[in-house]
């Protein structure tokens, strides 16, 4: 159990509701909304688009994809706010147990963001993947609590303290748990206990207290081989409430929102709608931090294709862009050139994978066009972090 979610149980509702406002960020004074955005004039650009209804518009990026002149270009012009895609993952801080930390790329990726007026938005800071080849199975068997402890906690601290100040929001923690609530295959909880992911919003609140410190994980829209939809939204809740009973700083939830064609016609509209609400009533802030479409069921045909994908990502938006508390969308990647679907998971049939608004040569695709158009429908909010470029 959670220190001190016993005794939160025998405090009265008035209580829990005050403590789950502490660590609350404050809503933003009307001078900061999407009015404040000169610089987003008449741009037709989908972040531009996006902060005149008060949403905040980006995509991921890595520092070897921005090596690409023509996406940096297109990068650059469509995003406010960068999702650090592999820069601060540990294969690049830290690639070996025994490696000292290295920031030169994530001093990179967030100097590009910088010099192009956008927010940051840091993943990961805790995770249980993205370690790369330097790492074994083996180098966590043999770890020790103290070890890791140090390791965790210290990489932690480093990273937050080091670009304090420049980043709008961290991923705190990255797919902890499933459909039973805390995952337990996972080395930290093993080596740590189950408080683990309390002490890293401790720690990054403290290190940097006016960060949006986010919990992310996936799942929510519909059933996997796995784990109901239904079952994994009732298991955050859940968690969601023991942290915060718990008074921990957890502030926001991050929804990958990675959405599968072939099992969207099971999408739960009411459900879904009902739960973004759930979370908003416990005073979060709402972060669709990873959106694509893997193709999967889809024909060849491209225009077939794309009809569809276009399709889903104008439904799962209708949805979510409807809830206020929704502060900022986040695409994985803007164009198909970089997809992770394509290097991870190719289509049986050997075409290449089409989830992303800009097709393989930069060109808009009618998922573009349906982001688009979900963007300047969206319901009006304040803006959660205006962008440097405003």
């Amino acid at each position: 159990m959670l220190a001190g979610a016993a005794l939160a149980a025998c405090t009265s509702s008035s209580d829990a509701t005050f403590r789950r406002s502490v660590h609350q960020r404050k809503t933003p004074a009307p001078s900061e909304g999407p009015a404040a955005c000169e610089a987003a004039g008449t741009s037709n650009a989908l972040w531009a688009t996006a902060i005149r209804r008060g949403l905040v518009y980006g995509s991921s990026a890595a520092t070897w994809q921005l090596a690409d002149k023509e996406y940096r270009k297109l990068y650059a012009r469509e995003s406010s706010i960068l999702f650090t895609e592999d820069d601060l993952l540990w294969y690049r801080l830290r690639p070996t147990p025994r490696s000292n930390l290295d920031f030169s790329y994530g001093d990179e990726i967030v100097r590009f963001a910088e010099s192009e007026g956008m927010l940051v938005l840091g993943a990961h800071l805790v995770w249980d993947q993205g370690f790369g080849k330097g790492w074994k199975d083996s180098d966590f068997v043999t770890m020790d609590e103290p070890t890791a402890r140090k390791l965790l906690y210290g990489t932690l601290d480093a990273v937050v303290d080091r670009y304090r100040g420049r980043v709008a929001a961290w991923i705190v923690a990255n797919e902890v748990i499933d459909a039973g609530g805390l995952r337990y295959d996972v080395p930290w909880a093993t080596l740590l206990g189950d408080d683990y992911v309390a002490e890293a919003f401790h720690r990054a609140h403290d290190a940097d207290p006016d960060a949006l410190l986010l919990l992310n994980d996936y799942g929510f829209e519909t059933d996997n081989a796995y784990t109901l939809a239904a079952g994994k939204r009732d298991a955050m809740l859940a968690f969601l409430d023991s942290l915060l009973d718990a008074d921990v700083p957890v502030q926001a939830l991050g929804i990958q929102a990675h959405l599968n064609a072939s099992t969207f016609d099971a999408f739960d509209q009411d459900a879904y709608r009902t739960f973004l609400g759930e979370v908003a009533d416990r005073g979060l802030t709402i972060v669709i931090t990873e959106m694509d479409v893997l193709d999967d069921g889809l024909p060849v045909d491209v225009r077939k294709r794309d009809a569809a994908i276009a399709d889903v990502y104008r439904t799962y938006l209708d949805v979510a862009l409807d809830q206020p508390a929704v502060a900022s969308l986040v695409t994985f990647g803007l164009s198909d050139r970089y997809t992770w679907l394509q290097e991870d998971y190719p289509r049986a049939d050997g075409v290449a994978r089409r989830p992303l608004p800009f097709d393989d040569a930069m060109k808009p695709t009618p998922t573009y066009d349906a982001l688009d158009s979900a963007l300047t429908s969206a319901a009006l909010r304040d803006t959660f972090a205006m962008p440097p470029r405003c």
